[in-house]
């Protein structure tokens, strides 16, 4: 899969208290080719056949989270699923069916799927939060305007949200997550923000 990188800090400019993701973008550009070629021989791949030699072969999503040091790319943790905000931008440029690639991998048939990506494009996404996340906040605001969103770049992921007499309501700390797919990762992260913008709640913030 492309990389993507997570804004992981509440406020603009990196500052404030951490977060479950903000927002992200894909692909980082901050990734050369050189590191894309450390990491899928040195971690992923070595991380793949260590389980195969310890009889514990593995099926499924594994996603590593790296920080880029002056020493290369290092881990901070293996996960066993897809992660937000950074799937969100991810899967919108996967041009193969997902539902295939997870059949062919069930059946350990992988090598037989290609596995083809927008090379074209770009995405960014901005998650708004409830007022006073990540530490305390109301649920229960009404949600007015992703509704409006209907041009094909955007796509809208709703994470805590409800429903009650046909409105949307907020109803988590991390409420909706809007994502932008351009042409170039500056329209990209242009857009996700006008998109922002346009949805309203009482105490909604996004970086």
């Amino acid at each position: 899969m492309p990389s993507a990188q997570d804004q992981k800090r509440l406020l603009d400019g990196d500052e404030g208290p951490n977060t479950g993701g903000m927002g992200a973008y894909c692909r980082c550009p901050l990734v050369s080719d050189a590191d894309l070629k450390f990491i899928h021989e040195k971690i992923l791949q070595r991380a793949i056949d260590g389980m195969k030699k310890e009889n514990f072969p593995y099926v499924g999503v594994l996603y590593a989270g790296l920080m880029l040091s002056k020493d290369g790319p290092k881990v901070l943790e293996f996960n066993c699923r897809f992660l937000d905000p950074e799937t969100q931008v991810i899967l919108p440029l996967l041009v193969t069916d997902l539902y295939s690639i997870m059949t062919a991998c069930v059946n350990g048939e992988l090598a037989k799927v290609p596995v083809t990506w927008n090379e074209k494009q770009h995405a960014v996404d901005v998650v708004l939060t409830c007022g006073g996340y990540p530490g305390s906040y109301e649920n229960g605001k009404l949600i007015k305007g992703y509704e409006k969103l209907t041009n094909d770049c955007f796509v809208v992921f709703h994470a805590g949200t409800s429903s009650k007499s046909g409105s949307v309501l907020t109803s988590g700390g991390r409420v909706l997550t809007v994502v932008a797919v351009c042409d170039s990762l500056k329209e990209a992260a242009a857009k996700a923000i006008q998109s922002g913008e346009r949805i309203h709640f009482e105490g909604a913030f996004f970086r």
